[in-house]
């Protein structure tokens, strides 16, 4: 049975969630756009499992297809990506702190020495 994320963030750890997903968002990152058969290449996938690793990252808004009569082309999109920064780090924060708390009760329940 398949999932269905509506919300955009959920789509951006979805994709992000599978190593080939992100070493194709890497290649894209840094070769620029690359048709699908560019993608395709280092893995040992057949054609239509990278076209659904595609669709994937293009449902979630990671990449941007262009079409010219046959080729393909995909390029990275980096707002979702941004996206999932900000909420990560506004996660991140909150626990430090949290962890920074809890370090700092523990501290002071400790016993001395000599008592």
């Amino acid at each position: 049975m398949a999932i269905h994320y509506h919300q955009p963030l959920d789509r951006t750890f979805h994709a992000l969630g599978d190593a080939t997903r992100r070493e194709i968002l890497s290649m894209l990152a840094t070769e620029g756009p690359c048709s699908a058969n560019t993608l395709r290449a280092p893995f040992n996938s057949a054609q239509p499992t990278i076209s659904k690793h595609l669709k994937v990252l293009e449902k979630a808004g990671l990449v941007t297809r262009e079409i010219q009569g046959r080729n393909h082309r995909f390029q990275l999109a980096l707002a979702p990506m941004k996206e999932a920064e900000e909420w990560i780090a506004r996660h991140q924060a909150f626990w430090e702190g949290a962890l920074q708390r809890l370090e700092d009760f523990v501290t002071k329940q400790e016993p001395k020495d000599g008592q």
